[in-house]
């Protein structure tokens, strides 16, 4: 589950993070009141949306030579005015793709005098098993070109989970980061707070970009990103609080609702198979031969009548599906429960698009009986090579 930028600066600040004083606001009516809130002279003026960058991005309803999403704002007025101006538009970044998302808040802050923007994040390092810092001194820039263009300046310090970040791993941190005299005292403190936050918390992405020393020579998180591991949730319904359904996908939030594994994409191909490596190798099949899937989704092992039938219906409500393939290998799934819960979705909602089902393992043969007694318009297929085939075909023609 990823938060907000000002959500995640609340939690940090629970570890004893050092941020500055910002106000999050959802409507006009808030916007003097934030302002007031703040000193100045200085005030930043910055969307709040599940994407990265947003500085760089646009707003579709302004002209091209409009400010981004992230506004420094040098008087009262002036970040008034950028609160109007961002507020309910839609803002597109090289994250978001081409559609965009609408700004429904906004994080007015007071501004910062920045000496040295710095790269910060925690994640989990799959080939170490372990929770890694990775730093860098080239903080404001995508990480990724940074590791393109000057590799050697990333650095990578995995954490022992039995001991924890200890003082040399802080240590090592500090001299990644080049952190001397007071930024360093107070950089040693931050990166032992952050990994108490990252593993207490069940984080899986805790990003800080940037992380910037300032003027005088003190640490302060500017920005944050923050993303947590949704089977852990259950332990830290404070955290669920934060949870915004406006900046999740529709169809992925009734997904959740049955238990069932669903990430929308942008292809025209629907996708509904059983277990997370079936699901992923059927996604990589439809685009060896052409087609693009529309979605990840996994029924699970031990889905109902019910939720098959739920799963149907999510991906037929995709107005980019063109055709769907229903990729089922039986072991603790039965095909005939399968079988059952494609036949009962078609007959409720219809269907208007190519359907090809590929069916083996347990209850197999119920499975195609009921597919084959039902009167639906379903193209059989034998291995996942040739319901691959047939699906791209029926979609493209």
């Amino acid at each position: 589950m990823n938060i907000h930028e000002h959500q995640a600066k609340e939690v940090l600040k629970t570890f004893g993070a050092p941020v500055a004083q910002g106000v999050a606001i959802t409507s006009l009516d808030e916007a003097e009141a934030a302002v007031a809130a703040l000193p100045g002279p200085v005030w930043v003026v910055k969307s709040q949306i599940h994407a990265g960058g947003r500085g760089k991005g646009r707003f579709k309803e302004l002209g091209p030579d409009a400010k981004g999403g992230v506004r420094v704002s040098f008087s009262r007025d002036e970040a008034l005015e950028n609160i109007r101006e961002m507020l309910s538009k839609t803002l597109v970044t090289k994250q978001t793709g081409p559609a965009g998302k609408q700004v429904n808040r906004l994080y007015v802050e007071a501004g910062a005098e920045i000496e040295r923007e710095l790269y910060l994040s925690i994640l989990v390092d799959r080939e170490t098993g372990r929770a890694s810092f990775v730093a860098s001194t080239e903080g404001g820039m995508d990480i990724e070109t940074v590791a393109e263009e000057t590799p050697e300046r990333i650095h990578t310090v995995a954490i022992l989970p039995s001991a924890g970040c200890t003082e040399a791993d802080a240590d090592a941190l500090a001299d990644a980061l080049e952190l001397d005299g007071t930024a360093r005292e107070q950089g040693t403190a931050l990166f032992r707070a952050l990994y108490d936050a990252f593993t207490s918390k069940d984080m899986s992405l805790l990003e800080i970009n940037p992380l910037i020393v300032t003027k005088s020579n003190d640490i302060q998180v500017l920005d944050a990103k923050v993303s947590f591991d949704g089977n852990a949730l259950f332990r830290h319904p404070d955290i669920l609080e934060y949870r915004d359904k406006t900046e999740e996908d529709e169809k992925e939030i009734e997904a959740s609702r049955y238990d069932l594994a669903y990430i929308a994409l942008d292809g025209e191909i629907g996708c509904m198979v059983n277990g997370a490596g079936l699901a992923m190798a059927t996604m990589d099949i439809i685009k060896l031969y052409g087609g693009e899937p529309a979605n990840f989704l996994d029924v699970g092992g031990g889905a109902t009548t019910e939720k098959v039938t739920a799963a149907f219906k999510i991906i037929t409500s995709d107005p980019n599906v063109k055709g769907i393939l229903v990729n089922i290998f039986g072991g603790i799934m039965r095909c005939d429960v399968i079988a059952e819960g494609v036949v009962a979705a078609v007959k409720d909602v219809g269907l208007t698009v190519p359907l090809v089902v590929r069916l083996e393992g347990t209850k197999v043969e119920e499975g195609k009986k009921i597919i084959n007694e039902s009167g639906l318009n379903v193209i059989a297929a034998d291995d996942l090579d040739d319901a691959a085939r047939k699906i791209v075909k029926a979609v493209k023609g």
